[in-house]
């Protein structure tokens, strides 16, 4: 399955290459965090494991809980040619000691990590390919421009706050990795490359539904949504809310979520909340 898409093992070696993770709480609250560990796993192809994949239990608390409440898990990875692929898998328990363990901890990111090596190494058997994608650079442009032109267009339920400024500035640039996660009709979590996603006001976010609009199409109004964006600094802020719905500019879908929690995605606090 993994090694039938042409480039995604390729991307998945990238020590750098954006890969995301999103799992879900036991009561179905969706989570999403930059995960550059994830990585193919040393046997997998071979045996009882032809498509496992495995990744390294660091500042990465939220989605342990989840984990540990609830198998399923999405996975996103995108290369900086933006090829993508879109995943769902099965997670497997955690390693604490083995070949997985040692793999992890030999990667140039852990060897040499200021904080620690990991806790752990996380297994997740991938169930299927949801699809592949390849997003054009001028198309990338176009759908931040309709998306900034929408506003949030929406009443925003009670529950929504004020981002601070800090991560506002931190979710416009145009150069930066956006994706959005939400629960399928399974109840696995899915999710969507939306690069275009930025602040509508300070209490809501808009994306063009651009490459990923089959994706979203069947979001629901209310339903609960998880946004991270991944910077070119290495900067990434999660936001989690609900989906508003999607309004047509100039022809084009743009959907809204409102931002009910903010938080901080690495050091020197990673996870913590900042709204």
């Amino acid at each position: 399955m993994i090694e039938e898409q042409e480039g995604l093992v390729e991307a998945l070696s990238g020590e750098m290459t954006p890969k995301f993770l999103a799992t879900r709480s036991a009561g179905g609250v969706p989570n999403v965090v930059p995960c550059t560990t994830l990585m193919q796993a040393p046997d997998s192809g071979a045996g009882d494991v032809p498509d496992r994949l495995i990744f390294g239990n660091f500042l990465m608390r939220k989605s342990s809980a989840n984990l540990d409440a609830d198998a399923r898990v999405g996975i996103l990875v995108i290369t900086t040619n933006l090829d993508g692929w879109v995943l769902q898998g099965d997670f497997a328990g955690w390693q604490r000691a083995g070949a997985y363990v040692d793999r992890l901890n030999s990667t140039d990111l852990l060897r040499y990590n200021p904080y620690t090596g990991i806790r752990a190494a996380g297994i997740v058997d991938v169930r299927r390919v949801v699809r592949a994608f390849s997003i054009p650079r001028l198309r990338v442009a176009a759908d931040f421009f309709l998306a900034r032109l929408a506003g949030h267009g929406f009443p925003l339920p009670d529950e929504a706050v004020a981002m601070p400024r800090a991560a506002r500035t931190h979710f416009s640039p145009l150069m930066a990795v956006r994706v959005l996660a939400f629960l399928d009709q399974q109840g696995y979590p899915l999710i969507a490359p939306v690069l275009s996603l930025q602040p509508a006001g300070d209490r809501a976010l808009a994306c063009a539904y651009g490459v990923a609009g089959d994706m979203l199409a069947s979001l629901e109004a209310g339903a609960l949504v998880a946004a991270n964006q991944l910077t070119l600094d290495v900067v990434s802020f999660q936001a989690r809310g609900r989906w508003l719905g999607s309004q047509r500019v100039l022809g084009t879908r743009v959907g809204t979520m409102s931002v009910e929690a903010l938080f901080a995605g690495g050091p020197p606090v990673p996870g913590r909340q900042l709204a």
